[in-house]
C-alpha cells in the first residue's frame, strides 16, 4: 500500500508543496544565529574573551576602535521522531495514520532530514533507527507498511517518559494517535518536550469513537484490555459518552495550547492530502 507507485507519486506532490511554502522544511523556521561562520550575516555582537579571534570585523574596529565579532545565521539538520499510535484502539484509524506518518515522512528524508519511527502502545518499540536522505525512503515506507496493531492498553505517558531517556538533542516530536489514552497525556507531552523538542500532535478519530451508536441491552469489550461489561444504553447514555468525548477533546486542544505543542485534530474521513495540507500552508509543524 504505501510503496505502491501511485502512493509515492502523492507523496512527491506533498514534498513539492513543503519546498514551495517552506523551502522544504517541515518548520517554518530552523535557523539560529552562531558566532563565526555560517550562511547569512545577521547582526553583530561585542568580542568576549574565548571568541573566536578570526570573526572579529577589523574594518569595524579601524572606524570605531571596538571589537566587534561577526554572527550568522545557520540552518540546524533536524530530527523528525514519528511516534504512531499501535495500540488496540487505533485499528480502525491505522492504516489511516500510517498515511499521515509516510507524507511526513517522505517530506523531512527529502529534505535532508533524519526521520525515525516508534510504535506506542504498552510500551515502546523502535520501528527504524534514524535515517536521512532520499535514499532511506522506500526503507521507510516498508517500515511503516510492516508495523502491525500490538500490545495492550496504551501507556502514553510510559513510553513518553522512556523516550525521553533515550533522545536528549533537540528534534521534532510528532504523535500521532486518537489520544484516547486510559492514562491521559498530559504527563507525556511534558515528557516529551523535558529537553526542549518542538512537539506536534495529530490526533485522528473516526465515527466509532465520536458517535455512540448502540442501543438497549449490549455487552461491551474494551478494545484495549479486554474487561467485559454488561450495561443498558439509552439516549441519556448516548448524550453523555458524546458530551464527554468532546469535553475530552476540548481539553486536549488546551493543554496543547497552554505547552506550546501544535496540535492538529482529524477524522478519517478526511483524505490525508487535505491534513497535511493544511498542516503545510498554516506554517508546518509549528505551535
Amino acid at each position: 500500500m504505501l510503496t505502491d507507485p501511485n502512493f509515492i507519486r502523492r507523496l512527491e506532490s506533498l514534498y513539492l508543496l513543503a519546498r514551495k511554502v517552506l523551502g522544504g522544511s517541515l518548520q517554518a523556521s530552523r535557523r539560529t544565529v552562531h558566532k563565526g561562520s555560517g550562511i547569512t550575516f545577521a547582526d553583530y555582537a561585542e568580542y568576549s574573551f574565548g571568541d573566536d579571534h578570526r570573526s572579529i570585523d577589523w574594518r569595524v574596529y579601524a572606524r570605531l576602535e571596538q571589537l566587534m565579532i561577526k554572527m550568522f545565521e545557520m540552518e540546524e539538520d533536524m530530527t523528525v521522531y514519528l511516534l504512531i499510535d499501535a495500540s488496540p484502539s487505533m485499528r480502525s484509524k491505522h492504516d489511516y495514520v500510517r498515511q499521515l506518518a509516510a507524507a511526513l515522512g517522505y517530506i523531512a528524508l527529502s529534505s535532508l532530514d533524519q526521520v525515525a519511527v516508534y510504535s506506542l502502545s504498552n510500551q515502546l518499540r523502535l520501528v527504524m533507527e534514524p535515517s536521512a536522505g532520499r535514499g532511506r525512503i522506500l526503507e521507510f515506507l516498508r517500515s511503516l507498511e510492516a508495523m502491525e496493531i500490538e500490545g495492550v492498553a496504551s501507556r502514553f505517558n510510559d513510553c513518553a517518559r522512556m523516550f525521553r531517556a533515550r533522545h536528549r538533542k533537540h528534534g521534532m516530536i510528532v504523535v500521532l494517535s486518537d489520544f484516547l489514552f486510559p492514562d491521559g497525556y498530559d504527563d507525556g507531552l511534558r515528557y516529551l518536550l523535558y529537553h526542549k523538542h518542538d512537539v506536534f500532535c495529530i490526533q485522528a478519530q473516526d465515527d466509532r469513537d465520536q458517535r455512540c451508536l448502540l442501543k438497549g441491552d449490549v455487552e461491551l469489550a474494551c478494545v484495549e484490555s479486554g474487561q467485559r461489561q454488561r450495561v443498558t444504553i439509552t439516549a441519556r447514555e448516548v448524550a453523555a459518552y458524546e458530551h464527554t468525548l468532546r469535553e475530552w477533546n476540548e481539553s486536549l486542544r488546551r493543554t496543547c495550547a497552554q505547552r506550546g505543542v501544535g496540535l492538529a485534530a482529524t477524522h478519517t474521513d478526511v483524505p490525508f492530502e487535505q491534513v497535511i495540507q493544511y498542516i503545510l500552508r498554516r506554517g508546518g509543524l509549528v505551535a
